[in-house]
């Protein structure tokens, strides 16, 4: 029976006594008795009734339980769906019923309220807390510590993540065993990874980023985890002295660069900073570099990818650029409404080729067709050029998506709630740069006749339908939205306008 990711990330490992996860209270969880856990919790999943292929949805705090799950998830062949804590029962609703998930595990305190979405479309639900408690792990305790695992092939999903445009409904992304693992292969080798190295984790585990970059290159690099529920500044710097690694978001980067703990010295051991999931300042890259000696490692991915360049591990990391596609991958820069291939140093829309490419959006055939062309390039809906040397630049999005602290804000999600409340004649919704997430949502609504909106109710509406992340930092009142000649608004207009609004 074989199972490439499974036997690749975990089972590579079943009988390896090393550390695997390093936890903030000294505990050390081996290789072996993270993978005897992970077993149990496959074993309970099968008792419930689950079958290969189908979906797990998972809303649940950081903990080395949640990861276990990932890990039985794949050993059982079932499709990890891992969802942002931050949502709301409303966008749940929408990815529960979407996805035709079997089973929800999600913290203690959410049943209650989950538990309606649960008997309306019919799913299990168990709970997983950041303890490790919870009704899921007490079914686990009771359960074998081994499991035999599912044959599954490289093309079968292993993971459905939904991500945002700025028209329609969240897409969900079908990820394949070789997407994820042909990623992580290529990651490790590219950033050398060996089994030496310990990676400083404190990052989500329900986004790309934190899940299938970080730790599935240090699962086929065999490598350890300080395991850290989030970022907190004084644990990180507690902690980086025993780290060899280190993968965050810009806001990590400029928080650490505010505190003076931040040193050279704290550092010299550390041997690779890498940065994504939003755009690195030029002037962060050159104060990291003067206070630590380290320039920060910048890379590209999105959902539907995972990663599709970054800069070289040796050779000039440029600031203000994403390097050059990684090893397999195509990346070419095309006209948006020809679809030919534009000269270097040319803005064009981003379309990229490869093994980690997904197989499409569950359940919307149109949806992929329109953006998975036939020969393998999928068009990425962002905005870049090539330089001179070969370095990419992202230079936007073409579908105004919003990066805030790593996470995808669709405006179109928000514009809706605004639009419907009392006194508004309609809204925008842009993204304008914020020092520490890179973007941040600002909100601009124009009244309805004349009548002043009262923005704290707006806001108290928005705070219950939607996740933080995706809130308004402001909004303001406008007369009108500017708008072109076709009656289209001017989003650009909007940004241009109010960039300055959140710079220090």
């Amino acid at each position: 029976m074989t199972n490439p990711l499974y036997d690749a990330l975990f089972g590579i490992h079943a009988r390896k006594t090393t550390p695997f996860l390093r936890l903030l209270d000294g505990q050390v969880i081996t290789h072996m008795d993270f993978l005897a856990t992970s077993a149990q919790i496959a074993n309970v999943m099968t008792q419930i009734g689950l079958r290969p292929g189908d979906r797990v949805a998972v809303q649940v705090e950081k903990s080395p339980e949640s990861l276990m799950l990932y890990a039985a998830c794949a050993q059982a062949g079932l499709i990890f769906l891992p969802l942002n804590t931050a949502y709301t029962v409303d966008e749940l609703s929408y990815f529960i019923e979407n996805s035709g998930a079997s089973l929800i595990v999600c913290g203690s305190k959410s049943k209650e309220k989950l538990g309606d979405l649960a008997k309306k479309f019919n799913v299990e639900i168990e709970t997983l807390d950041a303890d490790g408690g919870g009704t899921f792990m007490a079914l686990a305790a009771l359960m074998p510590m081994s499991f035999a695992t599912v044959d599954r092939q490289g093309n079968d999903l292993a993971a459905l993540l939904y991500t945002s445009g700025t028209t329609g409904r969240s897409k969900g992304a079908m990820l394949t065993q070789n997407n994820l693992l042909s990623n992580a292969q290529t990651l490790a080798k590219e950033w050398r990874f060996t089994s030496k190295d310990i990676l400083l984790h404190a990052l989500p585990i329900f986004h790309t980023h934190g899940l299938f970059v970080a730790i599935n290159v240090t699962l086929v690099a065999g490598s350890s985890m300080i395991f850290m529920p989030r970022f907190d500044l004084d644990q990180i710097v507690s902690q980086v002295s025993e780290a060899t690694t280190m993968m965050g978001v810009p806001t990590f980067y400029t928080r650490l660069l505010n505190d003076e703990r931040f040193t050279k010295d704290l550092v010299a051991h550390m041997r690779l900073f890498v940065s994504g999931s939003a755009p690195l300042l030029s002037e962060t890259h050159v104060q990291f570099e003067k206070r630590t000696g380290h320039r920060i490692l910048e890379r590209y991915g999105m959902t539907e990818t995972n990663m599709n360049t970054s800069n070289p591990y040796e050779g000039e990391r440029r600031a203000r650029t994403v390097g050059f596609p990684l090893p397999g991958i195509e990346i070419k820069i095309t006209n948006p409404d020809t679809g030919g291939t534009v000269p270097n140093g040319q803005v064009g829309q981003i379309e990229v080729r490869g093994p980690n490419v997904f197989k499409g959006y569950w359940g919307m055939p149109k949806k992929t067709a329109a953006e998975l062309r036939e020969d393998g390039f999928f068009i990425t809906g962002d905005l870049g050029k090539i330089d001179e040397d070969g370095y990419i630049q992202i230079i936007g999005r073409n579908k105004d998506l919003i990066i805030s602290g790593g996470y995808n804000i669709y405006p179109k999600e928000i514009e809706l709630i605004l639009d419907g409340q009392p006194d508004v004649l309609e809204s925008a919704v842009i993204g304008v740069p914020h020092p520490d997430f890179g973007e941040t949502v600002l909100g601009v609504i124009v009244p309805e006749n004349g009548v002043t909106p009262d923005t704290d109710a707006i806001m108290e509406t928005v705070r219950h339908s939607l996740a933080r992340f995706k809130h308004p930092r402001k909004l303001l009142i406008l007369e009108e939205l500017p708008r072109n000649t076709m009656g289209k608004v001017q989003k650009n207009i909007l940004r241009k306008q109010f960039q300055g609004m959140f710079a220090h």
